[in-house]
């Protein structure tokens, strides 16, 4: 009576449907004197085994993943669970002509086949096998059948659980980028790893985010707690920040509005979040954390610091304004954003957990004469190196209670060679100036292809602040993904798109760049504001 009662302990505490196979594996064959047992669960009309032990595997997954309706009568009955006690090898033979092979494969002679039956439905079979003949008597055999019903209850509500599981994880999967842009800005990857009981969708999520001028933001966030509603309040922030970024709000403006957000959720509602804006012209950072443990900066030499972020609330308990930082980056530089799950795994403190983030991410040396240690940080690939973090800091992933998420990103400035820059008076000729600078510039950059399209945008712009803007005009032009073309002015109003009629002699300039571009916009900039355009490179944009 204690092994019974020991297996029953052992069934409530299993909670996947494997965790159920483990423990009838383990208890049935050492109570019944058998030699194996194998249990299947039924999953959409077809068999899954969930476990076996003393059998040989190959012999039994012939028939995993196969419709149960679509296999021989006999063979039914058998994965079926269809209650049967077979005394020899050649009865089972007799009954199961189409598997007839299976004793000499298991060197069984004898077995039980048990249906697993719970709330009159069969969830499953079990098969327990001997390796002599064996006569069932009416005791063996009325406890074998309340073993295998115990068995069905817990397997039926690790379904269940099973169920959920996967429920959360394609609810968290929909939430997270499916695909990391590539961008000329900044190589990157990512990683996330759920909590270990995986029953309930976690809120931690990461963002990469193109900005105008070959910018990019790189964000990471988590919502504290765990359960639907707070991973749908996590994609309502990564929707919100990729809104915002979008519409190009400056950081704390951003932050603001995420603020508001949260709050419109409710009491009990916070989020920690922190984003950095790279830009690969300046090779400046600009940073803004809301309760967020601040990335690890890995230099090209090897070494590596945590910069020095403002202290500012979580969002949904901070009143604005935030405060920002900004730092500048050698190109080649390695940034890493992470969530607390991955820097407080294993009872580790916080301080404790990055400062062994910050190890995982120097490059593996493998020698003294290994060279020095910018080569290993410059050629391993990032997902290689989110890899060896995700073992150094998360080994026994198995025991994790909190969702972990990384983002590692590495800086690629743009050469100064892809920028042009001409600073231009505000007076009627300043539009020509500007067409003889693009043509200039365009044909050393062999983009001959662009040049007259070009010309019209960038009239069009300086036009436009000649008349209705004040201060000096910047022009800048970058070679990247696309040709940028931005034009800064020292007024803060911002330009919006008019209908003009047929008798206006203007009003049409800004429809006419957006019919020739393929992207534009305006931010606000430190003197004013600045508007710039997006056109397509020919097929070989550095050819010439």
């Amino acid at each position: 009576m204690s092994a019974i009662a020991e297996m029953t302990r052992a069934l409530a505490g299993a909670v996947t449907g494997h965790d159920v196979a483990d423990v009838m594996t383990a208890h049935m064959a050492s109570l019944f004197d058998a030699k194996g047992v194998g249990v299947w669960a039924h999953e959409d009309g077809r068999g899954l085994l969930m476990g076996s032990a003393g059998y040989s595997e190959e012999s039994l997954r012939r028939f995993e993943g196969v419709r149960i309706a679509e296999l021989p009568s006999s063979v039914q009955s058998f994965i079926e669970g269809t209650l049967t006690f077979v005394s020899s090898a050649e009865e089972f033979m007799a009954r199961y002509p189409e598997i007839a092979d299976l004793p000499a494969a298991t060197g069984l002679q004898a077995w039980a086949i048990l249906p697993l039956v719970a709330s009159g439905r069969t969830v499953g079979a079990a098969c327990v096998g001997y390796d002599l003949p064996h006569s069932f008597d009416s005791e063996e055999r009325a406890l074998l059948t309340a073993m295998s019903g115990m068995v069905a209850q817990a397997l039926e509500r690790a379904r269940l659980y099973d169920a959920e599981h996967r429920r959360a994880q394609e609810l968290q999967r929909g939430l997270l980028p499916r695909h990391l842009p590539t961008l000329p800005a900044v190589t990157t990857a990512a990683r996330y790893q759920p909590a270990c009981d995986g029953t309930d969708a976690g809120g931690d999520w990461y963002d990469v985010i193109p900005l105008s001028a070959e910018q990019v933001a790189l964000v990471v966030g988590d919502v504290m707690g765990h359960g639907v509603s707070e991973a749908v309040a996590m994609g309502r922030l990564r929707t919100a920040g990729r809104t915002l970024a979008d519409l190009e709000q400056p950081l704390d403006e951003l932050f603001f509005h995420l603020n508001e957000v949260v709050g419109s959720l409710g009491d009990g509602f916070y989020a920690t979040c922190l984003c950095i804006v790279y830009d690969p012209v300046s090779r400046m950072c600009q940073a803004i954390s809301a309760g967020h443990p601040p990335p690890v900066i890995l230099r090209p030499d090897g070494t590596s610091y945590f910069p020095d972020l403002p202290v500012n609330p979580p969002l949904g308990a901070a009143t604005p304004p935030f405060d920002t930082v900004e730092f500048s980056l050698p190109d080649g530089t390695t940034i890493a954003l992470y969530t607390d799950g991955l820097v407080e795994s294993g009872g580790l403190d916080i301080d404790e957990g990055m400062g062994r983030l910050a190890r995982c991410l120097r490059p593996a040396r493998s020698g003294p004469d290994s060279g020095p240690a910018s080569t290993g940080a410059a050629t391993e690939s990032l997902d290689a190196l989110c890899d060896r973090v995700i073992a150094g800091l998360l080994p026994d992933r198995g025991s994790l209670r909190d969702d972990s998420a990384l983002l590692v990103a590495r800086t690629h400035a743009l050469a100064a060679e892809d920028v042009s820059c001409l600073r231009l008076r505000n007076d009627p000729a300043a539009a020509g100036q500007a067409r003889r600078h693009v043509r200039a510039q365009l044909t050393a950059w062999g983009l001959d292809e662009v040049i007259m399209t070009t010309e019209l945008v960038v009239s069009e712009l300086v036009s436009n602040v000649v008349r209705h803007a004040s201060g000096p005009i910047t022009l800048r032009l970058l070679r990247g993904r696309t040709l940028v073309c931005e034009v800064a002015d020292a007024s803060p109003v911002m330009p919006r798109i008019r209908r003009a009629a047929d008798t206006d002699e203007g009003g049409r300039g800004l429809q006419l760049i957006a019919a020739v571009s393929s992207r534009w916009g305006a931010r606000y900039t430190a003197s004013g504001k600045c508007i710039w355009t997006e056109q397509l490179l020919p097929a070989c944009p550095h050819g010439g």
